[in-house]
């Protein structure tokens, strides 16, 4: 597990989150790159993932796009993650490198399994609705503001 998330798992965030903050649906694949500065290239493989997953729905056509399908208010960060990163992200030893599993433990896996606990807690805590009203009250007026790169 990393405590850094990928590119991939950061676009899928970012459209949920422009997803849940718009009013209306659906919304272009190119708008959303746009407003949330995902590379245009990069969105359909994202988008793909999270249609896979039954998060986002896809409308085709001239007015085509995306919609969320779950409730932002249920959809849960750590299920954004999981669908991009894989469940076996969670459970993987540090110092093998394998699925970890009680049994034999290594030295670290009592302080590890606690820090991946509380990693998935926070992460399953926070839903995409949350997350998008907290966009709309960081723009402060700008309604779409542009997230700031990250050099991963």
């Amino acid at each position: 597990m990393r405590l850094q998330l990928t590119r991939r798992t950061d676009y899928a965030i970012r459209a949920c989150i422009h997803l849940a903050a718009e009013d209306r649906c659906p919304i272009s694949s190119r708008r959303i790159a746009e407003r949330m500065d995902i590379p245009d290239g990069f969105l359909p493989q994202v988008m793909g993932d999270l249609t896979r997953a039954g998060i986002v729905g896809s409308v085709n056509g001239k007015n085509g796009g995306y919609c969320l399908r779950r409730d932002p208010a249920s959809l849960s960060l750590f299920e954004v993650v999981e669908v991009v990163e894989g469940s076996g992200q969670f459970d993987r030893c540090v110092m093998r490198g394998t699925p970890c599993h009680d049994s034999p433990t290594c030295a670290l896996h009592p302080v590890w399994s606690k820090a991946q606990a509380a990693f998935v807690g926070v992460l399953a805590a926070a839903t995409i609705a949350d997350l998008a009203a907290r966009q709309r009250t960081a723009t402060n007026g700008d309604e779409h503001p542009r997230p700031e790169r990250t050099n991963r």
